[in-house]
């Protein structure tokens, strides 16, 4: 009772500049997709911008600085429905996106969350039309579970909490401009892809979808500088028309910097109507696919040609004489213009160390076993919920007039919870101090807390985070190794490394997952992670097996990587995975990064104090 479910008010884009139904009012929605495959709402101001621009021109380009200053670097091209920020060259994809005129963005409400900069965070357009629909119904509580989110959101204290950490948010509701109305469908010649100038598709070979991809690119560059140049002229031409920015014949050589990569560029340019050989590019059609897109595609295959002298150039991560920006530029306009330009491939991260034999794998010095297995977690008869939350604090008969940080209400008056909660003995207006730290709480909230937490007889503050208890997690069943190979890490050549492999099996999600009884996936695995074998390394070791042992290293919840829920993801312990490089930065040498992860297991009370027992 009490928990709403997701809304109805989204009917996505079908791709590109989609359109509603005949005849029907919808609100519209401008998006860009973030690195963890996320779609991020703009402002209804700058959609309201991006609107008036699309009316004028569908094959424009529009410049988000001019309606939100904060956005200056950012331009989106209609045409290929890319934004490009100007100063590194990154790309990404937009849409636009309709939704029923009755929901928040009809109504201009926004919902946002506050973020570590204590400035506020708008939620995805489907959860913030989901936490309105709840809001209306008056629902006390919203469960985001169903959206892929652990999250469960108060209205009563306008907060947000993560059900795995018990962390606390606040959010806010605002009232803002209403999102642009569109009646009715749009011309074909506004849908997306647009084709040739002829009206005609575009070519499907690698080059010209390379071109495409890029073409937006280097039509925001373009428009630019000329804005600089002549303030006040005409929008410029949407495609280059098939001339060719520097004449037939002529020698254009290039140094562009990829990022890791070097560039090998034809010496010589092709004139309008010359056919760029098509096995020049294999495999570029990759670059039209969603995500980030940097300079002229990084991570493509390709071979190279025949005849075409190498030029390599390694800078795109701004590491030698040439500007990443400048360096991605030049390579978007030369793709766009014809050139034939071939990337090489990119160095690849040396994930697993050379072949070990049985006889060489030896077990960890002043590690007991080799060894750790977790079974299905028992629910045990503890103690109840009012007892735990007793045992860690102390009454207070005169709290002082400030607010508890739980409900958001003032500790002189009743718990935000009261009517939510009714326990024996606990009435709402009671007010406890955590032994260790002294911050004071409503007992109702904090019981709220519990409940709502891994009920594993232990408490953490959600002020300083300090732990009351012994936490565990709720990893689900799996099997942890550990050993001694014969070979170095980076940084670490005098030592031999330990090697930790974690293997967990998919399977149905229990009690204390976020949709019991749905099956969860385990991607993966097993999983290979190394630590030098030192004094430090050996105690990280240990302190990752009681860890292991409490079910803190891994959860079930949605990947950051994917955007895939109920599977199995790392729980805020962070590992090194790439055994021989640093390319992903889950690598070494990383001098700094055995006393993070010791902090890390501090934070999930996990610490030294602990071997001793």
């Amino acid at each position: 009772p009490g928990m709403a479910r997701q809304g109805s008010g989204a009917m996505l884009a079908s791709g590109g500049l989609g359109f509603p139904p005949q005849n029907v009012a919808r609100v519209v929605v401008w998006e860009w997709l973030n690195e963890h495959g996320r779609w991020r709402p703009y402002s209804a101001a700058v959609c309201h911008h991006i609107e008036n621009v699309l009316k004028e021109d569908a094959r424009g380009s529009v410049v988000l600085g001019q309606v939100d200053v904060q956005l200056a670097p950012y331009v989106i091209d209609l045409q290929s429905m890319h934004q490009f920020r100007q100063d590194t060259g990154t790309m990404r994809p937009v849409r636009r996106n309709f939704y029923d005129p009755s929901s928040a963005p009809g109504k201009g409400i926004v919902w946002e969350w506050e973020n570590d900069n204590n400035s506020w965070t708008p939620y995805d357009m489907d959860i913030c039309i989901t936490i309105q629909n709840a809001y209306e119904k008056q629902h006390p509580w919203l469960d985001l579970s169903s959206l892929g989110f652990c999250y469960l959101i108060y209205f009563s204290s306008m907060s947000q909490m993560n059900r795995q950490t018990q962390r606390k948010r606040r959010l806010r509701r605002r009232m803002d401009l209403a999102y642009p109305l569109t009646m009715g469908s749009i011309p074909k010649s506004q849908s997306w892809p647009v084709g040739a100038s002829t009206g005609t598709p575009s070519c499907s070979c690698p080059q010209c979808l390379l071109v495409n991809s890029t073409r937006a690119a280097s039509n925001a560059i373009l428009a630019s500088q000329r804005r600089k140049l002549y303030p006040g002229a005409v929008r410029q031409s949407s495609t280059f028309a098939g001339a060719a920015l520097w004449p037939a014949g002529t020698a254009t050589p290039a140094v562009v910097a990829a990022k890791g990569e070097g560039l090998r560029v034809s010496g010589a340019g092709f004139g309008p109507g010359q056919g760029v050989p098509s096995a020049a590019l294999p495999g570029l059609n990759n670059l039209n696919r969603p995500g980030t897109q940097r300079g002229a595609g990084l991570g493509a295959r390709a071979a190279v040609p025949p005849g075409v002298p190498a030029l390599p150039v390694k800078n795109l991560n701004g590491t030698g004489p040439v500007h990443p920006a400048l360096a991605g530029m030049t390579g978007i306009l030369m793709c766009a213009a014809g050139l034939p330009v071939c990337l090489t491939r990119a160095p690849k991260p040396i994930l697993h160390p050379p072949p070990v034999s049985k006889s060489d794998i030896k077990p960890v010095p002043g590690v007991n076993g080799i060894c750790r297995k977790t079974k299905k977690k028992q629910l045990k008869k503890s103690k109840t919920p009012e007892d735990v939350v007793r045992r860690y604090i102390q009454k207070v008969k005169n709290p002082p007039d400030e607010d508890c940080t739980i409900c958001m209400e003032r500790l002189v008056t009743s718990s935000g919870y009261e009517g939510v909660l009714s326990p024996r003995g606990i009435k709402p207006e009671l007010v406890g101090k955590l032994g260790k730290c002294g911050h004071m709480y409503h007992l109702l909230c904090l019981l709220a807390m519990y409940n709502n937490g891994n009920k594993d007889g232990s408490l953490q503050c959600p002020t300083c985070k300090a732990i009351y208890g012994e936490k565990t997690g709720t990893q689900p069943p799996g099997k942890m190794e550990f050993h001694l190979i014969p070979h170095s890490l980076p940084g670490y050549t005098d030592s031999k490394t330990i090697r930790i492999v974690y293997d967990i099996p998919t399977g149905i999600q229990g009690p204390e997952h976020p949709n019991p009884g749905k099956k969860f996936t385990a991607r993966g695995f097993p999983r290979h992670c190394y630590l030098p074998d030192n004094e430090k390394g050996r105690k990280v070791l240990k302190l990752l097996i009681v860890a292991w042992d409490r079910r803190l290293i891994f959860t079930i919840g949605t990947s950051n990587t994917t955007g895939e829920s109920d599977t199995v993801v790392w729980n805020e312990i962070h590992h090194k995975t790439e055994f021989g490089s640093n390319l992903t930065g889950h690598g070494y040498p990383d001098p700094n990064y055995l006393d993070n992860v010791l902090a890390e297991l501090l934070a999930q009370g996990v610490s030294e104090a602990t071997l001793k027992d």
